[in-house]
């Protein structure tokens, strides 16, 4: 299946294609899926297409609890859904909220019918255009990132839920650590535009512990 026959695509889906990656259907998009497991110990997998939204303004908190959301117990922090979802506390007055990989979470319907000018102080972002996002997983995980970043996230300092919005090779970035089946895991966002250099930049710091580039089997 060829990405380029849809409308959304991965911002680095040349560097999977290159690196043998097929795709599969993912409704408005295609994802990158490796027919072979890879059983390396530190893993980078595009989750760039998956759904992903923000919401900004001072209704933010009440317009969630009001969508049965369970709030982060404050500013960098976050919180897992019951239906898999992710939410994301950036500020006081600003959220981001990251869909499972295989399902829509069940805000995403209310999410859709908020009016672009907001609803009771609350306004969607479309933070799936303008951030890629990556995983990267595995115990080395850390190590990697303290190449490209100056925030200590070792397990024992940087708990799992816990946000920082920071620099990751020169680059305004969000990292979200959010284990992955007992697995130390972090989610990266950046700036869509620099998305390939980002992702050039990962692969070259993974190099030395053994990293690999892998699909969504792997979550």
């Amino acid at each position: 299946m060829n990405p380029q026959s849809f409308a959304r695509r991965s911002f680095v889906y040349r560097r999977l294609q290159e690196a043998g990656f097929t795709f599969a259907d993912s409704g408005d998009s295609a994802l990158a899926e490796r027919p072979t497991p890879s059983d390396a110990r530190l893993k980078l997998i595009d989750v760039s297409v998956v759904a992903r939204w923000g919401l900004k303004g001072r209704g933010v908190a009440a317009w969630l609890g009001r969508n049965g959301a369970v709030l982060p117990g404050g500013d960098n922090r976050a919180e897992l859904q019951a239906d898999g979802a992710l939410i994301a506390r950036l500020s006081p007055a600003e959220v981001l909220i990251l869909a499972p990989v295989h399902a829509q979470p069940s805000l995403a319907e209310a999410i859709g019918r908020i009016p672009p000018q907001g609803e009771d102080a609350c306004y969607p972002v479309p933070r799936r255009d303008s951030h890629c996002c990556f995983v990267v997983t595995g115990e080395d995980a850390a190590r990697m990132f303290a190449k490209l970043c100056a925030v200590d996230l070792a397990p024992d300092r940087f708990s799992p839920g816990q946000i920082a919005q920071t620099s990751v090779a020169r680059l305004s970035s969000i990292i979200i650590r959010h284990d992955i089946a007992g697995a130390l895991s972090f989610f990266l966002l950046a700036e869509s535009a620099s998305a390939e250099y980002l992702w050039d930049c990962l692969l070259d710091a993974m190099a030395e512990f053994g990293g690999s580039v892998c699909g969504t089997e792997s979550l």
